[in-house]
């Protein structure tokens, strides 16, 4: 079982839906989190050590985790997903191209 995690910055609204699109599925484990100071789950050293893989919604966050978590995320497999800020939470629009973005990787 394979260990996922995706990240936004306030793990309000991408990252949050990717996780509640995945929380059920039978062979991942899914968590989420944000890189501001204002998320509502704030990425930690744990939870990049618990990750198999992690995906990034933006660039930006890449850059964030390399730059706080340097010994972290060196071995890390991290896939930028070029998602922008543009949705709200389970955002039909959101979900689709989370779904098409991710579904490569979870074969």
């Amino acid at each position: 079982m394979k260990n996922i995690l995706f990240i936004c910055s306030r793990n309000k609204w991408r990252s949050l839906t990717a996780e509640t699109i995945y929380k059920n599925h039978s062979e991942i484990h899914v968590k989420s989190a944000g890189t501001e100071n204002s998320a509502r789950v704030k990425v930690t050293s744990k939870l990049l050590v618990w990750a198999d893989l992690i995906f990034v919604m933006e660039k930006h966050h890449k850059e964030k985790l390399n730059e706080k978590f340097p010994e972290e995320t060196k071995n890390a497999e991290i896939i930028f997903l070029e998602i922008p800020d543009n949705y709200k939470f389970m955002d039909k629009e959101l979900i689709e191209e989370i779904q098409l973005s991710v579904s490569s990787y979870l074969q």
